[in-house]
């Protein structure tokens, strides 16, 4: 007879009932739609009427989608707001969300109609034309995926209570829609005696850059990325793409090209990134970016316990695409091979993996990064050697490492630039 009265009890619990107790506790509603079915939304969220067409977008979809709020993703201001970082620590794959994307400004965003924006084209040309935003899309698109990197790329003051994003974050990875530059040459008639050509911005600061000839046949104008219009920090309505190149000579805001037979000798490509070094000399015009690396997992602030561990980061280098990634998991002593993720494209951010057993000693983790030229990502050391203690921070590329402590703790491995 227990047994019986014990049944009767569990019959009369109902499925509805026990959603709606376990709902209750994270903020839940149960509701029965007219067919008898059950639908749980959040309490925030009304529920849909029983009529279909009186469903409104506020209840069942948003015109803009947004992150959970459980996900926190933000850029590093620095700079007093010129220049803010990507979180690289914190994303996976190697595309950069787009409001997550790097900036560099010299003089703020400029706010641009794009249907008043004209790009003007000419110079050393039987052509100069003016194209309007809508004239540049109706010449065929294209589209590339490739990083763009600050060539002052490197906290080199940093402590040891810094994450990737604070020593290297000024680089990102977009998917780049336009047109071609050899597109709007072929228009314009461009003289086959030029061999350079200066792009200027529409900002305040008027950046302008010269281009050498060996680049032109991958530059492009781009008006698009990552599916949507350029964001306003990155350029927005047009900017130019000079994939590998550093990244003050994509020029954004584009708003005039000039062909030339010599380069213009600009502001920003003679007191401002060309680089002090040894002996009292200066390097200019030192556009590509070279090979490197940086361990993205385990990194500051990241606590790791004994035992096995996925190291996990991103490298490239803008003289095509990465040949290899090595790792070190013994503060240098020995290198090892690391995998790369697919896709490995040329001038890309290319995510690298090394799985190790960490026995809780006190260690050092590196990665070196090795170009399909060839070139292998240098150390501190030899940089200094190369260019001068004294040299400006651009192109610094240096092999950058992790202190695994043994408590589990992960702090930067800083080291003394002279």
């Amino acid at each position: 007879m227990k047994n019986k009265k014990n049944n009767s009890n569990k019959k009369n619990i109902s499925r509805r009932s026990v959603l709606a107790g376990m709902a209750g506790a994270a903020g839940t509603i149960i509701s029965r739609a007219s067919n008898g079915q059950e639908i749980q939304t959040s309490e925030n969220r009304p529920i849909a009427p029983d009529d279909p067409t009186k469903v409104t977008a506020n209840q069942w979809s948003t015109k803009v989608g947004k992150r959970s709020v459980y996900e926190k993703y933000e850029r590093d201001v620095r700079y007093t707001g010129t220049s803010s970082r990507s979180p690289l620590h914190r994303l996976t794959g190697t595309i950069t969300p787009s409001d997550l994307h790097f900036e560099r400004h010299h003089a703020g965003v400029p706010i641009i109609d794009p249907k008043k924006h004209k790009l003007i084209i000419h110079g050393m040309v039987e052509r100069p034309m003016v194209f309007s935003i809508d004239d540049l899309k109706r010449f065929p698109a294209v589209s590339r995926i490739c990083f763009i990197e600050c060539s002052g790329n490197l906290a080199r003051e940093a402590d040891e209570y810094t994450t990737p994003q604070n020593i290297c974050g000024m680089t990102s990875q977009s998917e780049w829609t336009g047109v071609m530059l050899s597109t709007l040459m072929k228009q314009v008639g461009v003289n086959p005696s030029s061999s350079w050509f200066l792009a200027e911005g529409a900002d305040a600061a008027v950046l302008t850059r010269s281009i050498p000839k060996d680049i032109w046949n991958e530059t492009m104008i781009a008006y698009a990325q990552n599916g949507e219009a350029v964001r306003p920090e990155n350029g927005y309505p047009i900017r130019l793409l000079n994939p590998g190149y550093e990244g003050n000579s994509s020029v954004k805001w584009l708003r005039r090209i000039e062909f030339s037979d010599r380069p213009f000798m600009t502001r920003e490509e003679t007191s401002k990134y060309t680089e002090t070094i040894k002996g009292g000399k200066a390097r200019q015009f030192s556009l590509t970016m070279d090979a490197r690396s940086i361990i993205t997992y385990p990194a500051y602030p990241n606590v790791v316990e004994k035992g096995w561990i996925e190291l996990q980061g991103i490298a490239w280098s803008g003289r095509g695409k990465i040949a290899k990634t090595e790792v070190s998991i013994d503060s240098g002593k020995t290198w090892k091979l690391a995998q790369l993720q697919s896709p490995v494209l040329p001038k890309a951010h290319t995510r690298f993996r090394y799985l190790f057993k960490w026995d809780g000693k006190e260690t050092t983790i590196l990665s070196r990064a090795i170009d399909e030229t060839g070139y292998t990502q240098p150390d501190r050391k030899t940089l200094i050697q190369a260019r001068g203690a004294g040299s400006i921070p651009y192109h610094s590329n240096p092999i950058t490492g992790w202190r695994l402590k043994s408590g589990g703790d992960v702090v930067y491995r800083v080291e003394d630039w002279g």
